[in-house]
């Protein structure tokens, strides 16, 4: 099993308040993730590529500017999936790097970006595929970097999702249905 945490101190070296909203973020993220492997076997999750992409998704939001967060980058905070994405690749970790691109909302279609004007490159692929690139975007839903004591339920995870349009909603609900 490849060292999650080494990558994280690598980037997150202090201890400090957006270390431990990571950590904490990320380790209810992950949790998610295995519960949903461990019921439903069927599915054949990848379980210790699961957590460690889990652990990872939001390795780049340092460089972002999300004061609410303790983020004082520079970049705007829709970039933080790319941003991990790069980094990663960086470290040959491909398929860590494709979850981390690919978590945002329920995934962004180029339509999207493109109607909503987003500063997101138009030559990747933001929508997750792989069945462990679903369950991380799903289960990263149920938790808030800015509330990490709070654990959303299905029906407050949808409605705020439903900002985001209704091609979104229903990839969640079809989400519920198989990971629930």
């Amino acid at each position: 099993m490849m060292d999650s945490l080494s990558i994280i101190n690598e980037y997150y070296p202090s201890e400090n308040d957006l270390r431990r909203i990571l950590l904490t973020h990320s380790r209810s993220v992950a949790d998610r993730c295995l519960l949903i492997a461990r019921k439903h076997p069927e599915l054949r999750l990848d379980t210790e590529f699961l957590e460690e992409a889990a652990l990872l998704h939001d390795i780049g939001i340092y460089q972002c500017d999300a004061p609410g967060i303790q983020c004082f980058g520079t970049e705007p905070y829709i970039c933080h999936g790319l941003i991990g994405g790069r980094l990663l690749r960086e470290k040959g970790l491909v398929r860590h790097a494709q979850v981390c691109e690919r978590h945002t909302g329920t995934g962004l279609s180029h339509e999207q970006i493109i109607a909503q004007q987003l500063p997101l490159p138009l030559d990747m692929i933001y929508e997750p595929d792989t069945l462990e690139e679903q369950v991380v975007c799903y289960a990263d839903k149920f938790y808030s970097k800015t509330r990490l004591d709070l654990e959303r339920t299905v029906e407050q995870t949808a409605r705020s999702l439903e900002k985001f349009g209704e091609a979104g909603l229903q990839r969640f609900f079809h989400w519920v249905d198989l990971f629930e």
